[in-house]
Order: C-alpha cells, then sequence, then structure tokens
C-alpha cells in the first residue's frame, strides 16, 4: 500500500521571500487574501525610520503572482528614498493588488483591502496609484483611518503636483545639459499617458515644447494628438525617438539592456516608478552620456502634496515644495559631475544620509 503524500511533502521548500533579489530588509511583507472578494494582495512595508510607511496601492493585471512581489519589494523601496529626499519624516512602504482595475475593481474589494491596511496598525498608510484614484480611497477609508489623499486628509487627487515636480525636474535636466531651462522648441518624448504623463504633457506643451507622445491606450493617444498638436509613436518604441528629453511615465524597468543603447534622447527624467531594470544601469546611462533624473527624486510630489496637504489649507506651501525638487535635482546632478558618480547613486547616497541622521 502506498502512503499518503502529506501536504509538507507537496510544499517542499516554497519560495521564500528573504530569498528575493530585491529583498532589501524589508521590515515587514504581508501576502493577504479575500476569499469573498477575490482580494489578493501584497504590501511590504521597507522602513519606518522616519516615521510610518507612507506608499500608494497599485493595482494591476500582474502576469503572476512574482512580478507583483517583485513590484512590492522595488516600490516600497523607492518610497523610502522618496520620502527621505524630499525631506519628509515618513518611511516606506507599497501595496499591490492582483487585479485587472478596468474589469476586477468592486466597492466590495476595495473595503476588503482597507481591512488588510488597517490590521498593520498604522505602520503603513496607503494612498492611489496605478489603477486606484481617490474615489476608490475614499471607500478604502471607510474601513482604515491609514490613508492620506481623500478628502478627509488631503487635498485629493495628487497627480497634479506629481507633474508639476516632473515639469520642474525637466526644466532642471535642461538647464544642466543645455544651460536653459526653457522647453520652448525642445523635442519631448512623453510614454504614457495616465493621469501624470498627460499633465506633464499639457505643461509641456504650454511652455512652447514639441512632442511626441505614446501610450498602449490608444484614446488617449488621440487625446494628446489633437489637444497638443503632437506626434504618436508606438509605445515600445517611444524611448528611441529622436528627442532633446524621454519623459517615461509609464511602468517601470523601462531602462535597460535592451533599451538604454537605443535612446534617442540625451535627457531621461519622467514619472514613471522604478525605471532602471536593475542597479547596474544607473552607470550604463552616465557611461553613455545620457542624463539621467533619477525616478523617486522627480516624482515626488504626489507624495509632498499627500503627506502635508491638510483639509482647508491653501497648496501654496506645498507648491514651493514640490517647485524645490528642480533644484535638488539641480544638486544631483551637479555631485555626479563633480565626483563622476551615476545620478541614481549620488541620490541613494544623499537619501541614506538623511536615514542615518540622529
Amino acid at each position: 500500500m502506498t502512503a499518503p503524500v502529506s501536504r509538507r511533502q507537496i510544499v517542499t521548500a516554497p519560495p521564500c521571500v528573504f530569498d528575493h533579489p530585491e529583498f532589501d530588509a524589508h521590515e515587514q511583507v504581508v501576502f493577504g487574501h479575500d476569499e469573498a472578494t477575490g482580494l489578493s494582495t501584497i504590501i511590504a512595508v521597507h522602513s519606518t525610520a522616519l516615521g510610518p510607511a507612507l506608499g500608494g496601492c497599485r493595482m494591476w493585471a500582474y502576469p503572476n503572482p512574482g512580478e507583483a512581489l517583485t513590484d512590492a519589494l522595488r516600490l516600497s523601496r523607492g518610497m523610502t528614498y522618496k520620502n527621505a529626499l524630499a525631506g519628509l519624516d515618513l518611511g516606506g512602504g507599497k501595496a499591490v493588488i492582483l487585479a485587472d482595475p478596468r474589469r476586477d475593481k468592486t466597492q466590495a474589494l476595495l473595503a476588503a483591502f482597507g481591512d488588510q491596511v488597517d490590521r498593520l496598525a498604522g505602520s503603513y498608510i496607503t494612498a492611489e496609484d496605478v489603477g486606484i484614484s481617490d474615489a476608490d480611497m475614499e471607500v478604502v477609508a471607510t474601513r482604515t483611518a491609514h490613508v492620506r489623499g481623500i478628502r478627509a486628509t488631503g487635498l485629493g487627487d495628487p497627480s497634479p503636483y506629481t507633474a508639476l515636480g516632473v515639469f520642474r525636474g525637466i526644466q532642471a535636466a535642461l538647464a544642466h545639459r543645455f544651460g536653459s531651462d526653457d522647453p520652448a522648441g525642445r523635442t519631448v518624448t512623453v510614454q504614457g499617458l495616465g493621469h501624470v504623463g498627460m499633465d506633464v504633457a499639457r505643461r509641456l506643451h504650454e511652455a512652447g515644447a514639441r512632442l511626441t507622445v505614446a501610450d498602449i491606450h490608444q484614446p488617449a493617444v488621440e487625446r494628446a494628438v489633437a489637444a497638443f498638436g503632437a506626434k504618436s509613436v508606438a509605445a515600445d518604441r517611444a524611448h528611441a525617438a529622436e528627442a532633446d528629453v524621454f519623459v517615461p511615465c509609464a511602468l517601470g524597468a523601462g531602462l535597460n539592456d535592451e533599451t538604454i543603447p537605443e535612446l534617442g534622447a540625451p535627457i531621461v527624467a519622467g514619472a514613471a516608478n522604478n525605471q532602471l531594470a536593475e542597479e547596474r544601469h544607473d552607470a550604463a546611462l552616465r557611461k553613455r552620456g545620457v542624463l539621467y533624473a533619477p525616478d523617486y527624486a522627480i516624482n515626488a510630489g504626489g507624495v509632498i502634496s499627500v503627506a502635508l496637504g491638510e483639509p482647508g489649507v491653501g497648496d501654496a506651501a506645498i507648491r514651493a515644495k514640490v517647485e524645490a525638487i528642480g533644484d535638488t535635482l539641480a544638486r544631483i546632478f551637479r555631485i555626479a559631475d563633480e565626483s563622476d558618480q551615476p545620478t541614481q547613486a549620488v541620490a541613494d547616497r544623499l537619501a541614506m544620509e538623511r536615514l542615518a541622521a540622529p
């Protein structure tokens, strides 16, 4: 007679998050599931050294759970550095929901996500991100107080502040590379036309830039072409379009071994998170002579508005701090040239210095 196979024998040596290549001394990684709503979520808390871990919730139809975990680990680490470099007394965290936001999103699922956040008792504070709107966060807030960027705890949609910071960052990069921060007459390729990318494109158009746009969602491309007189290019070839500035505002890992040799612009400055596929690509960009605005430095406008916004308070002080992103990048560019280091390595060092400060 064959002995029964135990569950322990079936699940032999399962993958461990501690062995994941993107695990970076994360304080907590939580896998949450709710059978009734179909919720599957991963919440990664990278650091609470400066305060509670603030970071948005991303809903995306990941090809597999492994890619979702990679995203959560990388994004949460990026939030630690972003918040530190922006001068915020907050740590870094991130949540991902494994679902298609256009097909699977329900109020019940969002409420169940709120329950998952609430179980962390304030060590993680959530907000909107890709696939999640400020209206969705209002639903999450019915189940947890640990939410920012809603009517009760902020200024609402943070994307205009992210776009403002990216625009100022592009100006800083133009000034460093060409000696003038004026976008007028410059050719700029914007890849990704969501809330942030479309607003960045609008600002550049109003400043006199000539635009090329790309997105996997064709209606967004058509809107940008009509509104801004832009040219269009296939989303997977946007990086190679000849331009003065390439502005990636889609998903991450777009700067890699295949795309870096094909870059058609001497400046990369955009809102996408985790643009470098691997850390070594920071040096690859510098070797090729490309000025790279580290993503978590240039796209911090949204988290600044989420962290500092208060109901009934004007946004002048917040806008001033967001516009200072240009000054932060100018400093990074200057140090990188003086020390002959890649720009993200410089930004990492500045963030770590703040994390280590007493």
